[in-house]
């Protein structure tokens, strides 16, 4: 079999490709300009965020618009890496930004309250959560790699940008959901957290092992083993990335919650109480105040 054509190459493709640009360029700059409110109310913001924020939106670019755009329409390789960098990188780079955080320092306390409650949604909450991000990012690909979806992706634009639009929704998604620092409603224990990580792993390699013995429709058998190959292995860079972030994080909530005990709160019979203690921001907490009163 010959490698199909995209026909999101043709006039339609780019113009979608150059609208996904402008889009990822506007969040830069609603980015920064949060960033400089909240300087000019002498609140200091890490520059680390804005670096991360930045560089995701360059990942996600070169993803949607850049030189593998066009390489992508026939060749598998091309395609699975703008998968991996808009799909696994480009999230990584973006989460740990916190932009939920950011835009509930700069908004006004009311339409804070909004956000906060749309965040507290049910149909948020279930796809935020870490079981319901990784339905949605593995059973996904598993969806449009073994399907229709990705041969009908080549003949129609419009599914193409969607697909390129849940690839990336899904992946931060599910990196928001293991180690985002924004807050999140009823954040499960790490414990659960590492378990779906672990099965969205397997998950994800599982399916790269099932690509290289049956390749998507139209893919040629060579291109789809070098796909396979390139999802497996540099997948699981980014995935080894993924587990050493959450490993951390967990080192730090531990840690953080030995010197609470050292500084004198009560312990009886081997129990801690934290009189008056707000609910830590990690378990999703909102307090009394709601999300917005631990910003």
């Amino acid at each position: 079999m010959t490698g199909h054509q995209h026909s999101g190459m043709g006039a339609d493709g780019w113009f979608l490709g150059a609208l996904a640009v402008l889009l990822l360029a506007g969040g830069v700059l609603a980015y920064l300009g949060a960033v400089r409110r909240l300087r000019r109310r002498n609140i200091r913001w890490p520059l680390a965020r804005t670096a991360g924020w930045m560089a995701g939106s360059v990942v996600a670019a070169v993803a949607v618009a850049g030189p593998l755009v066009a390489p992508a329409a026939t060749d598998f390789v091309a395609h699975m890496t703008a998968h991996l960098l808009l799909g696994m990188l480009a999230p990584l780079l973006l989460v740990p930004a916190a932009p939920v955080t950011l835009l509930l320092r700069v908004l006004p306390v009311a339409h804070a309250r909004r956000v906060s409650a749309l965040l507290r949604s049910w149909p948020v909450r279930a796809g935020s959560s870490p079981a319901g991000a990784a339905v949605l990012n593995v059973g996904g690909l598993w969806l449009f790699y073994t399907s229709v979806l990705y041969p009908l992706s080549s003949a129609s634009s419009v599914l193409h940008v969607l697909v390129q639009v849940h690839f990336l929704v899904a992946g931060y998604l599910l990196v928001a959901a293991l180690i985002g620092p924004d807050p999140q409603p009823h954040r499960p224990a790490f414990r659960v957290r590492a378990a779906v990580l672990v099965l969205s792993v397997a998950g994800h390699d599982i399916l790269a092992k099932y690509l290289y013995a049956h390749p998507p429709v139209g893919v040629p058998s060579g291109q789809g083993a070098a796909g396979a190959l390139l999802m497996y292995y540099g997948g699981g860079a980014l995935e080894i990335l993924l587990m050493v972030l959450l490993c951390h994080r967990w080192y730090v909530a531990g840690a953080s919650h030995v010197a609470g005990d050292r500084s004198g709160r009560v312990h009886r019979w081997g129990h801690r109480a934290y009189p008056g203690a707000t609910p830590r921001m990690d378990r999703g907490g909102y307090g009394r105040r709601g999300m917005t009163g631990h910003l």
